[in-house]
């Protein structure tokens, strides 16, 4: 399967601390607890009818870049995505 982004401005209340996040087109994450929701199969598709949180199990520096880990916690799908600017890692230490 050929990974494809797409891009989606929305925003969206969090799941997990129930914090309003505004999206920018990128966001896919709360830059507050960094829970997200399983929604994609590839990123922005909003193609994924799972919809279970994911939690951030870890992080990680790979490329020069922090990446948060989610974990998904029904179907344990995992992915990768990118610490943003407004992004606390408090919660992964």
């Amino acid at each position: 399967m050929e990974k494809r982004f797409t891009r989606n401005i929305e925003d969206f209340v969090c799941g997990h601390c129930g914090k309003v996040v505004r999206g920018n087109g990128y966001t896919n994450h709360c830059s507050i607890c960094l829970w997200s929701k399983h929604v994609d199969v590839n990123p922005g598709d909003r193609a994924d009818t799972c919809g279970g949180l994911m939690s951030p199990v870890r992080y990680e520096k790979k490329h020069g870049e922090m990446k948060v880990i989610h974990v998904c916690e029904i179907c344990a799908f995992e992915r990768p995505n990118v610490l943003g600017p407004h992004d606390t890692i408090v919660p992964l230490l």
